[in-house]
């Protein structure tokens, strides 16, 4: 039985998984995400090691049979500095951190976005390692000089179970990798500054990389010294695998406390004259790459809505069904995060707006209003990613069976659910069985999703709401450029 764990922002996940891809056993801890006033949102390394073991042993507890691997994923981006050993230099710096805002906003003005993103196919924004690098190499240059690696959760939590210092291409695809080659590219880091910080870089790891728990790794854990352990793909490429992403042009959807969005292809080509915005992730199959679209739109904003009209989370597909398309006439910008967005565009000034409300309004009707414009997002970042094929969606936006309808009338196309939640998981240990040369019925893996299919008398309505959302958001941005 293989155990996948998911080490999300806020909650880690372990899910262990038979040989047939059935879900057997599941177990979730909380970790401590740190927001402060000044948008830095850090979390305690530590804290996050002992939710990795504090799930394992209780999954391992539960078990029939004995554990025979170990398959990592968890959220990109930020830095998790650590020393020669792995232990933290520093708290761990989030994905969601807004400190380098103004580092991204000079190399916007420099054109070292478009350079680099030209060479990797990425994005700069505020979370992303290059620009909390450049940041640190400012303020805090002592914290680096004793740092040994500059690397992401899965990588970190990875060497402090097997002692290995490892990244998978996944997480290196973020902003440095050169995807024809998946090396470094030393331009597009001399690009940022940061030449001499290069030697903090871990190597990506190849194709089927397989480590093994040491002595620590085993006592934290509580399983045999010497078990197989794999370390990726991060998060979203791990859902995508989990979800049934497998032929180029299919997508995916992850409706969780922000949006993901990517779509599969076949060979590293993007456009280098496009925006610079978005990821290109390196998947396991040397092949194959996802043109990811990670908006910072998503749940939290829903949190925000509910607890801003004295509702409650729950409460969403009633609320949904009491305001019709289209909300009544209000309409909504969805960018709600401090940090602004950083796809289809980033812009760190980008905040949300709400328009067309009157007093005859209900609660019912910005809480709609919210949701279809996050459903908007989507869209534009699908668009932008290339989707042609299939869509799958998960997260706990589309544990709402009405944001669904929605999701599905705004895109236009059918929208595949997967049956289990923890596709995270599921991609992970579908990643690790391959490497470890079992067989993956990919068919049975993927048995018992729901298909939920767009409402014609809503898509000619919503494809006008959207081509309108498009003109407000571009009058936004020049507001917000202003």
């Amino acid at each position: 039985m293989i155990v996948g764990v998911d080490i999300g922002t806020s909650l880690t996940k372990a899910v262990a998984f038979g040989p047939d891809g059935r879900s057997v056993a599941h177990a979730g801890a909380a970790s401590e995400l740190r927001r402060y006033p000044d948008g830095r949102v850090e979390q305690d390394p530590e804290e996050v090691l002992g939710t990795v073991a504090a799930v394992v042993r209780r999954l391992a507890a539960e078990l029939d049979g004995p554990v025979t691997a170990v398959a990592l994923t968890g959220q990109g981006d930020g830095l998790w500095l650590r020393d020669e050993a792995g232990r933290p230099v520093r708290p761990a710096i989030s994905w969601l951190d807004g400190r380098a805002a103004a580092t991204v906003a000079r190399w916007q003005a420099a054109g070292v976005d478009r350079e680099v993103f030209r060479r990797t196919g990425s994005g700069l924004f505020p979370g992303c390692a290059a620009a909390l690098l450049a940041h640190l190499d400012a303020e805090e240059p002592e914290v680096l000089d004793r740092a040994a690696v500059a690397g992401y959760c899965v990588d970190a939590v990875a060497q402090r179970l097997t002692g290995t210092v490892s990244v998978d291409v996944s997480d290196a695809s973020l902003p440095f990798l050169d995807p024809a080659t998946r090396r470094y590219d030393d331009t597009a880091i001399a690009a940022c500054g940061l030449t001499h910080r290069r030697g903090l870089l871990a190597e990506p790891a190849p194709p089927g990389t397989v480590l093994s728990l040491d002595a620590e790794g085993a006592r934290l854990l509580g399983l045999p010294e010497g078990l197989p352990v794999t370390a990726g793909p991060f998060d979203m490429p791990a859902c995508a695998i989990g979800a049934g992403v497998r032929e180029p042009g299919d997508g995916l959807l992850i409706a969780g406390t922000t949006l993901a969005c990517q779509v599969l292809r076949k060979g590293p080509w993007f456009d280098r004259e496009g925006e610079p915005s978005g990821m290109l992730l390196a998947a396991p199959d040397p092949e194959l790459y996802l043109r990811a679209m990670a908006a910072m739109v998503g749940t939290a904003g829903l949190d925000w809505a509910c607890e801003l009209v004295g509702a409650d989370v729950a409460d969403t597909d009633g609320l949904l069904a009491a305001s019709g398309p289209g909300a009544g006439g209000v309409r909504a910008l969805p960018f709600l995060s401090g940090a602004g967005e950083r796809a289809p565009f980033v812009d760190a000034a980008a905040r949300a707006r709400f328009t067309g409300l009157t007093l005859q309004h209900t609660r019912a009707d910005l809480v709609r209003a919210l949701c279809e414009s996050v459903a908007f997002a989507a869209r534009h970042c699908l668009e932008e990613a290339g989707l042609t094929g299939a869509l799958y969606a998960c997260g706990g936006g589309v544990r709402s069976p009405e944001w669904t309808g929605i999701f599905a009338d705004v895109l236009g196309r059918p929208v595949t659910v997967p049956a289990d939640p923890g596709v995270g998981a599921r991609g992970a240990v579908i990643t690790a069985a391959r490497a470890l040369g079992r067989p993956v019925d990919e068919e049975r893996w993927a048995a018992g999703a729901r298909t939920v299919p767009p409402r014609p008398e809503n898509t000619g309505f919503y494809q006008r709401v959207y081509t309108g959302y498009r003109s407000c958001l571009a009058a936004a941005r020049r507001d917000w450029a202003a």
